[in-house]
């Protein structure tokens, strides 16, 4: 059975509501805990196996608030794509550099590394 928890912030608990179970309200301490005690009163309200309850999150944020954590999220997504982007590149260069005969030591020089760095990008 899935389900909604729709969690909003109540002091320093989140209140959380379940659409799909009518009269299903909870409350958890921390987000990490919803799920737990979402699936507990589900399975109360309605007589189902607590295990196959699976709980959707969706925590309610002011506005701005959750414009910052969606560009955190953003940002973080882009730098790890650029980050292995760049591990690729890095990889293709060095590559080529040691193709063309310079030693470990010149192609680390070259690219701005270490020849151990080097030594563990090189893919012939």
């Amino acid at each position: 059975m899935k389900v909604t928890a729709r969690a909003v912030r109540s002091g320093t608990w989140w209140a959380i509501e379940v659409p799909e179970v009518p009269g299903v309200f909870t409350q958890a301490k921390r987000l990490d805990q919803v799920a737990g005690v979402v699936a507990d009163a589900v399975a109360t309200m309605t007589g189902a196996d607590a295990a196959a309850v699976e709980v959707q999150l969706v925590p309610a944020m002011r506005p701005e608030v959750q414009h910052d954590v969606d560009e955190a999220i953003r940002l973080r997504r882009e730098a790890e794509e650029a980050r292995a982007s760049a591990t690729e590149q890095l990889a293709r260069a060095v590559d080529d550099v040691l193709r063309e005969g310079l030693t470990v030591r010149d192609a680390a020089l070259l690219l701005g590394i270490s020849p151990q760095r080097v030594s563990q990008v090189a893919r012939t």
